[in-house]
């Protein structure tokens, strides 16, 4: 298949044949049956990555359609369900038989990165299939050159761990113990992993359960309606809302912080949408080549970020193949940073392409729908230290791999939530502190509320969080981070200002001290070393100085804005009468002169002159939230050296996002 074109997703409406309340059954029967097989996942898995909820399943028809996904699935994953499916289909043929259980992880057949291994069973009514269960679990390491198989220097993915591009493990109910070996061996913990690639595969088998229950009790013709007549339902439903929205032509950019192989400029993911007789199609040609480093694309994750960011507006609407016949898609050329096609590297997309094009088309989608609005959130991303753990004679292999909350954009009405999941899967949960310091020589010494991350706004951006950590007995040991948005950084929206970077700090406040930024791979780490990286709160929604100034004095209390901040951001003088007991007071004349001040001054601030702000950033004269909010200037948050072209474009995105809406 081409990956420019829309994949097939048949509009074959079928003849309705179930009476209203045999299909609102069956319709939820589907979704207790997939959301079974989530539940048995959870308990019997092996990797604390999947306890932790990186996981998806899905129910699917014949002919690979999705039927039914679970409700709290990972964001990510739900566009990409029904291509693998499809790929096994095509793959095997006729060669599939009752007791099979296939294995795919490949992202050039419609998956997401190797770290995502679906396994997926046939479902049989005696001879015929009438569907297959399928369930998508992220192993902690598959391989490759570092723990965590997370490797910015990849270009290719052969330095990114095994790909299986499609495999029996089961054989008619046989299990193939060498080819289960051949994938477990290739990764840092074979135990988990098989343990992992059993719990995956019986949960498929709880769904088949589930399934043929349901053809015992209302007969396999009911069943197989249902399952046509559910997309059928779901394609209606999502065309009858956009056929009340008008036709038109929207587009919006964001952007990757940098292209290792090229300049420091950010680099383009381009969006234009269109909505046009009840369809919306999107044309991603527009994006930027593929970048020297694993943060691009395959067609499957982004189909799924198209199909994830428009869902998002749409909250009611369950979710299966019928909602894709109505969301289409132009790729562009195979080679790009959307359409990364083999052996483009892509384990890094999550938080590179994925997330742009998600905050991308919801800032479309704010302009048609604003009473949903959304200003950009924070950026996902993986901190991966691995290597030896000293605490036990054996010294196994460890793999402490981290994700953060942090903050959601502000919206039309209310600030952003603060330390929440990423839009990439908000499904996906915080890992507990205690389960990490128990599995690995790694201790937390902080986890907290970052104040000022939010983005100001008349709605502030959600609030971030800060994480750290001590290694104890840690021996040959390196450090991984996946992550964006050191330089282009969360973005407000209808003029509201933007977050702070990403980006990991070493031993900060020693001697040692380093900035090592949000994507590097295999950093020699050593017990003893510290570390500590914030998440990005979200952007801001409206000018910041039209935000209610008893709303800055609660945000103090609060501790999600400094007084400095108040001040800076919001053009608000705070003073503090006895801080200790929360008291403050609002000095309203203060305020008044202030902002005054503050609209006459912004829009000159960011045309002055940038090499001159970068050397007072240096000399400590500028902090780095007036370089980001007041001047619109990038530097390397290391070293201070200035990024022209990424500081031209990051001004040119605030003359839109902001500058153009301040009255």
């Amino acid at each position: 298949m081409s990956t420019t074109e829309q994949p097939p997703h048949p509009v074959v409406h079928h003849e309705r044949t179930l009476d209203p309340v045999t299909f609102e059954v069956l319709k939820n029967a589907f979704a207790t049956s997939v959301d079974l097989m989530s539940e048995q996942i959870l308990r019997t898995c092996y990797s604390f990555v999947i306890y932790c909820r990186d996981f998806s399943s899905a129910l699917c028809d014949a002919q690979g359609n999705t039927v039914m996904q679970g409700s709290q699935d990972i964001a990510v994953h739900v566009g990409t369900l029904h291509f693998q499916c499809k790929a096994v289909i095509e793959y095997f043929g006729d060669d599939i038989n009752p007791g099979d259980v296939f294995a795919i992880n490949d992202p050039y057949r419609g998956g997401t990165h190797f770290n995502d291994i679906s396994f997926i069973r046939p479902i049989f009514v005696g001879a015929e299939i009438i569907g297959f269960a399928q369930n998508k679990g992220h192993w902690a390491d598959v391989g490759g050159t570092v723990p965590g198989s997370f490797d910015v220097t990849a270009k290719e993915h052969f330095g990114e761990g095994l790909r299986i591009p499609a495999l029996k493990v089961w054989d008619r109910g046989v299990f193939r113990h060498d080819v289960a070996q051949l994938i477990v061996q290739n990764t840092r913990s074979p135990f988990v992993g098989l343990g992992d690639l059993h719990a995956q595969s019986e949960a498929t088998a709880v769904c088949e359960r589930e399934l043929l229950r349901l053809v015992d009790r209302y007969g396999k013709d009911t069943i197989v309606a249902a399952m046509a007549e559910v997309q059928d339902y779901v394609e209606d439903l999502v065309r009858s809302k956009v056929s009340d929205l008008p036709d038109g032509t929207w587009e919006a950019v964001d952007h990757l912080d940098a292209d290792p192989g090229s300049t420091e400029a950010l680099v383009p993911v381009r969006v234009k949408m269109t909505i046009e007789g009840g369809t919306v199609t999107y044309d991603l040609s527009g994006s930027a080549p593929a970048v020297a480093t694993f943060l691009n694309s395959g067609y499957g994750a982004t189909y799924s970020a198209l199909y994830a960011g428009t869902k998002t507006f749409f909250p009611d609407v369950p979710l299966n193949s019928g909602f894709y016949r109505v969301v289409l898609g132009d790729l562009g050329p195979e080679g790009s940073v959307v359409n990364a096609g083999w052996p483009i590297a892509v384990t890094g997309f999550c938080s590179g392409a994925y997330e742009k094009l998600m905050n991308a088309i919801i800032e479309i989608w704010s302009r048609i729908m604003p009473e949903r609005a959304m200003a950009c959130s924070f950026n996902l991303e993986y901190l991966l230290v691995g290597g030896r753990d000293g605490r036990s004679e054996e010294r196994p292999y460890f793999m402490w791999y981290d994700w953060m909350a942090g903050g959601w954009g502000g919206r039309r009405s209310k600030d952003g939530s603060n330390a929440t999941s990423p839009v990439f899967g908000p499904g996906l949960a915080v890992q507990p502190l205690e389960g990490q310091e128990r599995l690995c020589p790694v201790i937390t010494t902080t986890h907290t509320i970052n104040p000022d991350s939010g983005g100001p706004g008349m709605y502030r951006g959600g609030c971030g969080v800060e994480k750290g950590g001590l290694l104890t007995d840690a021996e040959k040991t390196v450090m991984s981070y996946c992550c964006d948005r050191a330089r282009s950084i969360t973005w407000g929206i209808e003029g509201g200002l933007p977050s702070v970077p990403h980006g990991v700090w070493l031993n900060k406040g020693t001697e040692d001290e380093r900035f090592l930024g949000s994507v590097f791979s295999n950093v020699a780490v050593e017990s003893g070393d510290t570390f500590t990286r914030p998440s990005a709160g979200g952007g801001g929604y409206g000018d910041p100085l039209r935000r209610d100034p008893a709303l800055v004095v609660e945000d103090v209390i609060d501790g999600y804005v400094s007084l400095e901040r108040a001040a800076k951001d919001y053009g608000v003088v705070i003073r503090p009468v006895r801080p200790e007991l929360d008291e403050y007071e609002l000095d309203q004349e203060a305020t008044d002169t202030l902002r005054t001040e503050i609209a006459a001054s912004r829009a000159g601030w960011l045309v002055q002159d940038a090499g001159e702000l970068a050397k007072a950033y240096r000399a400590g004269e500028v902090d780095m939230l007036d370089m980001i909010r007041r001047y619109g200037v990038i530097v390397d948050w290391g070293t201070g050296e200035l990024l022209h072209e990424t500081t031209e474009q990051f001004r040119a995105t605030l003359r839109d996002r902001a500058l153009a809406h301040w009255a």
